[in-house]
């Protein structure tokens, strides 16, 4: 009887499964739910590091509730998208106000959490509890789309089909649904790629429909390019957080004026910030939230 394609996927996890801090066997939920966050579209390379000093100065919630959301932006650095810094920070507070400082297993009560999505309250369920959720990330999108649509991109995403296709293909036993997670994902991360598939190092090639049918090139909708970065908003944004990061004192706007050349981009880039919560105004200048 030929393995179904989890089975073909877990046993070949077994040996090739990236040694991620955050997969060791005594990490705890919390540690699971920060990876989580820091992993939103953010590289691993990028994240390990930050996420083992995070670990060690707030290896709780509590620890992490009882700073102030300035330290959780000081702390998250350059890792991009500091909204999730606050986010965290904020779900961190809301775990030890309704959980008694434990991370809750229960689906809806992680859906609750501040800056916790569909993906990233399945992923924690999965990964931190074990329990059998369909978990889908990009990667894991490709790999579905390849080995069972037979198409070389999986097109926009849609949060209900994605889950529905990885629900028929997950194991009935919560141990073995869990490492089929895990394996999709990390077959997209390191070996089904984007641009340039391993398909002689793929352990399910001779099941994937794309390469049965020939690989053919895939013409249908696809998923809009961010817009580029040099010179953007975001890139603005970015300078600011690290001015205010770096100083211990509310900053004028005459002192972030070197910032950036453009006057009005730069007064738009502090404004969204201050909308987004990252930077608040005290009357004597920016600087991050304390409370």
């Amino acid at each position: 009887m030929p393995r179904t394609l989890a089975e073909g996927l877990n046993d070949w996890f077994a040996d090739a499964a990236r040694p991620l801090p955050w997969r060791a066997a005594d990490v705890s939920p919390w540690a699971v739910l920060v990876s989580e966050f820091m992993l939103q579209q953010t590289q691993v390379a990028r994240v390990v590091p930050r996420w083992e000093a995070w670990i060690e100065r707030w290896p709780t919630p509590a620890a992490m509730a009882a700073a102030p959301p300035s330290e959780a932006v000081r702390a998250w650095d350059r890792l991009g998208y500091p909204r999730r810094a606050l986010w965290l920070h904020a779900a961190a507070t809301e775990i030890v106000e309704r959980h008694g400082g434990e991370v809750p297993v229960d689906l809806d009560d992680l859906l609750a959490l501040k800056g916790v999505g569909p993906y990233t309250a399945r992923a924690i369920a999965a990964f931190a509890f074990g329990a059998r959720h369909p978990v889908v990330d990009t990667n894991t999108r490709r790999v579905i789309a390849r080995a069972v649509l037979g198409q070389g991109h999986p097109g926009p995403p849609s949060t209900a089909r994605d889950l529905a296709a990885m629900e028929t293909l997950l194991p009935g036993s919560d141990a073995a649904a869990r490492v089929f997670n895990a394996a999709a994902m990390e077959l997209g991360a390191t070996v089904c790629t984007a641009r340039a598939p391993r398909c002689d190092e793929c352990p399910i090639v001779a099941q994937c429909a794309w390469v049965l049918a020939g690989r053919p090139e895939y013409d249908g909708p696809r998923t809009a390019r961010q817009a580029r970065f040099e010179g953007s908003d975001r890139q603005v944004r970015g300078l600011v957080m690290r001015e205010l990061r770096g100083a211990h004192r509310p900053l004028a706007r005459a002192d972030l004026a070197d910032v950036w050349a453009d006057a009005a981009q730069l007064d738009r880039a502090i404004e969204t910030l201050v909308g987004d919560g990252l930077a608040v105004f005290d009357g004597d200048g920016f600087a991050l939230p304390e409370s």
